[in-house]
């Protein structure tokens, strides 16, 4: 959730991500127009509701024997890719066939959107790499808003 919440951000209206769909809070998109406004705490039920359906998706698809890093970076990447992005790619397929670093090496491909490499995803999947193979803790930052030792290689 950490995660999700640090990469998203929280944007208290309605704009358009970088594919052109209607977002608000923390990246949620489902029922979302032009002018919608939410409260921090629609925000935070609706990124509960959208960890939920992904975290659903990763327990329905990823075979078992997934470690809780494993998981927590699979449902974050999920979150943003999309639940049949995630269940047709190459990086599921790799992982239920046990190629754990052929996974791995997946991530970093999940980097474009509108046909464009954006510097932002590839920081993000840099941390979901991260977290899946070291188990970064992303659910800390300092009081002075520095970003934990674990983040520094993703920002």
């Amino acid at each position: 959730m950490a995660l999700t919440e640090y990469f998203e951000g929280f944007r208290d209206s309605a704009y358009q991500d970088s594919k052109g769909v209607w977002t608000i809070g923390y990246g949620h998109t489902l029922g979302v127009h032009p002018g919608m406004v939410c409260t921090q705490e629609e925000a935070d039920q609706w990124l509960l509701s959208d960890v939920a359906d992904a975290a659903n998706a990763v327990n329905l698809y990823v075979k078992p024997g997934v470690t809780q890093d494993e998981f927590d970076a699979l449902v974050d990447f999920t979150f943003n890719v999309g639940i049949t992005a995630f269940r047709t790619s190459t990086l599921l397929a790799k992982f239920n066939d046990n190629d754990v670093q052929g996974a791995i090496d997946e991530f970093e491909k999940w980097d474009m959107s509108g046909g464009k490499h954006i510097a932002g995803l590839l920081r993000r999947r840099n941390a979901e790499r991260a977290l899946f193979t070291l188990g970064a803790d992303f659910s800390q930052e300092s009081a002075s808003g520095e970003v934990q030792p674990e983040l520094e290689a993703v920002q």
